[in-house]
C-alpha cells in the first residue's frame, strides 16, 4: 500500500495529483458529541486524517509573573509567556490580560523573563513524538503559530502595541527581536527533530483587509518572519512552511511566497476568493482550508456542505497543492450532519 504520509507531502509539494488530504478541529462540545456518537476519543484517527500536531512548549516555568498584574487573583491562569487569562463569556473562549501594558522603556522589556528557546521547551519529547508520528505513516506538524506579531501584542496589549509600531518603534522592535530570536531557535530545533511541516502564522488581517498597512508589515514583520523560516531551512531544506493568518491577506501573498512560505491557511472564502488565489499562485503556493466556518459549515445544509467541498476538491485540488479543511475550529453551532457531509465528500471523491 502506498504511504499516506508520502502522498500527503507530495500533494502539498504539488508533485501528486488526484489526492486531496483533509483535516478539521473540533471545539470541546463537538469533541463530546463525537465521543457520544462513536464511543471513540481520537477523531483524527477515526476519520482517517493524515496530520498529527505537536508542540514542544514552552512548558510551565518557575517565574513570578503575578508581579506584572494589578490583581493576579482575578486571573484563571498565567501562561508561560506571562500572559494572563480569564474565562470569557461564551463556550471555551478566554480573555487575555497583557503583562507588559505599562512598560515605557526598553530597560523594562530587557528585564522581562522571556522564555528560553532551549531550557523552557521539551525538545526530547518533541523528537520522540515526531518519530512516532512518522512511524505510524502520518505527517508530523510542528505548531509554532502565533509566531511574532500575535504573541507581541498578547504580551503588550493590542492597542498599546499598535501605538508602539506607529510612535515608539524602539519599544516594538526590541520586543519583536526578543520574540524572533526565540522563534528562530524553536524553528531550528523543530527542523532538527524531523518535523515534516512547520506551522507558522499571525493574524495580521481583518476580513476587510490588512490589520496594519502592508508597508508596515513589510518593514517590521516580513524580515523577522523570513529569518525564522531561514533558520528552519538551514537545517532541513525539505521542511514545508505552512503559514496561517485569518482575514484577507491577498496584499502580502507575493511576499509570503518570496520568503519561503509553501502553504497558505485558511484562505477564508468570506473575504478571499480561493479559486482566484489558486489561479494566480497555484504553481507556487499550496492552499489549506477554504471551507467557510462563518457560512458553509454552521449554516449550510448537508447537501450544500458536500457540494461546496466537492467543488473545492475538484478545482483547488487540480494539479495538487490543496488540503481540504474548514477555516477555523468547528464551533458549537456546526450541526454534526455537516461534519459527516464534509467527510463524505472526501471519502467519495
Amino acid at each position: 500500500m502506498e504511504s499516506v504520509r508520502c502522498r500527503t507531502l507530495d500533494t502539498i509539494r504539488r508533485r501528486e495529483t488526484g489526492y486531496v488530504p483533509f483535516e478539521f478541529d473540533l471545539c470541546p462540545s463537538l469533541e463530546e458529541e463525537f465521543t457520544r456518537r462513536t464511543g471513540q476519543t481520537d477523531y483524527r484517527e477515526y476519520f482517517g486524517m493524515p496530520f498529527r500536531w505537536l508542540s514542544a512548549g514552552p512548558g510551565e516555568r518557575e517565574v513570578d509573573f503575578g508581579r506584572f498584574f494589578a490583581d493576579p487573583g482575578r486571573l484563571s491562569y498565567i501562561d508561560p509567556w506571562g500572559v494572563g487569562h480569564r474565562a470569557g463569556g461564551f463556550a471555551h473562549f478566554e480573555r487575555m490580560v497583557p503583562p507588559m501594558e505599562a512598560f515605557t522603556t526598553v530597560e523594562e522589556f530587557a528585564d522581562y523573563p522571556y522564555p528560553d528557546a532551549e531550557a523552557d521547551f521539551d525538545w526530547a519529547r518533541a523528537a520522540k513524538e515526531i518519530a512516532e508520528i512518522k512511524e505510524a505513516d502520518l505527517v508530523a506538524v510542528a505548531a509554532m503559530n502565533i509566531t511574532i506579531f500575535e504573541i507581541a501584542w498578547y504580551m503588550r496589549g493590542m492597542e498599546t502595541f499598535m501605538i508602539d509600531l506607529a510612535t515608539r518603534p524602539d519599544l516594538a522592535e526590541y520586543h519583536m527581536d526578543r520574540i524572533t530570536a526565540i522563534r528562530r531557535g524553536c524553528a531550528r530545533r523543530y527542523a532538527v527533530s524531523g518535523a515534516d511541516i512547520l506551522h507558522l502564522g499571525d493574524d495580521v488581517a481583518t476580513q476587510r483587509g490588512m490589520m496594519i498597512a502592508p508597508e508596515m508589515w513589510r518593514r517590521y514583520l516580513k524580515p523577522r518572519l523570513a529569518s525564522v523560516i531561514a533558520a528552519a531551512r538551514q537545517v532541513s531544506s525539505s521542511i514545508i512552511i505552512d503559514y496561517h493568518s485569518d482575514g484577507d491577506v491577498t496584499g502580502i501573498v507575493d511576499d509570503l511566497i518570496e520568503i519561503g512560505v509553501d502553504q497558505l491557511n485558511p484562505v477564508q472564502p468570506e473575504c478571499m476568493d480561493p479559486f482566484d488565489i489558486k489561479r494566480r499562485y497555484g504553481d507556487r503556493l499550496s492552499l489549506r482550508g477554504a471551507v467557510g466556518t462563518q457560512t458553509t459549515m454552521p449554516f449550510g445544509t448537508p447537501e450544500e456542505v458536500e457540494s461546496v467541498c466537492r467543488r473545492l476538491i475538484d478545482e483547488l485540488g487540480r494539479g495538487g497543492g490543496y488540503v481540504l479543511a474548514p477555516t477555523h475550529v468547528l464551533e458549537p453551532e456546526v450541526p454534526w450532519e455537516n461534519i459527516e457531509a464534509l467527510c463524505r465528500a472526501v471519502r467519495d471523491r
